[in-house]
């Protein structure tokens, strides 16, 4: 059995954490403000003057004369133009907004490239025991929920495109078990979800479904993670209609938006 991924380290550093945070989210989002900083990572302004500070000293940030914050150097190959996994955020975080009051869990929007998934937007509930935020974390596709449910789409010749095995010559544990995987990606096709308990973190459950384009193909999973102690199996069907609604929500907002 694959050892579950990421787990927080034991001795969490937060000013590291929120730092990392924020570089992502200047990534992923563009400029930012202080009091929006702030508020995303729950701190007081001051902290996040801070944090900012020590980010554009580093030159990952730069502050213009609005007094916004945006990608510096380190960053700015993400920052030259909006990308497509940057519309699709802006487009589907009211949505995960939503979620989360509904759902009451964490919910999370993962996109593909090549072998990985990355996290390009996590929205986090407010009960004291709760999944963190997975923003701008990368993770293998085939050990989580998202990258699952993007390999699902590919056929068997794009599958072995993506695992060469000359590409993982002197890493050959990191490359799945086709057989086993086309195996799973069947069943994935089958339900049109994936639920995936403790595979990526132990003690957590998560469930998720397809994002699509208008022509059909998957742009990304949305998910929500829990405590596995309160995921309830009755309410598998449930979860999955009430994400399946909200996909098709930002499904349709990207056809408007387009």
């Amino acid at each position: 059995m694959d050892k579950p991924l990421k787990n927080p380290p034991t001795y969490l550093i937060n000013s590291v954490d929120h730092a990392l945070r924020i570089a992502a989210m200047l990534q992923l989002e563009g400029e930012l403000t202080v009091s929006q900083v702030a508020e995303r990572l729950g701190v007081a302004r001051s902290t996040a003057h801070r944090l900012l500070a020590m980010l554009v000293y580093r030159d990952f940030a730069v502050q213009d004369e609005r007094r916004l914050y945006r990608a510096g150097p380190v960053l700015e190959l993400a920052a030259h133009s909006p990308s497509a996994a940057s519309r699709l955020r802006t487009v589907a975080l009211p949505h995960l907004h939503r979620l989360v009051d509904v759902l009451e869990e964490s919910v999370n929007l993962a996109v593909r490239t090549g072998d990985t998934v990355r996290f390009i937007a996590s929205v986090e509930c407010s009960q004291s025991l709760r999944v963190g935020s997975r923003e701008g974390m990368v993770f293998p596709a085939h050990r989580v929920t998202a990258g699952l449910l993007l390999l699902a789409e590919l056929t068997d010749e794009e599958l072995e495109a993506v695992y060469p095995a000359e590409r993982y010559a002197d890493r050959p544990a990191d490359r799945p078990d086709l057989e086993g995987l086309r195996t799973e990606l069947a069943r994935v096709r089958r339900n049109g979800f994936v639920l995936n308990q403790g595979r990526s973190e132990r003690g957590v459950v998560a469930l998720g479904v397809p994002v699509r384009a208008p022509d059909g193909n998957t742009l990304a999973g949305l998910s929500v993670s829990m405590p596995s102690g309160r995921y309830d199996r009755h309410r598998l069907r449930s979860l999955v209609d009430t994400l399946s609604r909200a996909a098709g929500a930002i499904e349709a907002d990207l056809t408007l938006s387009a």
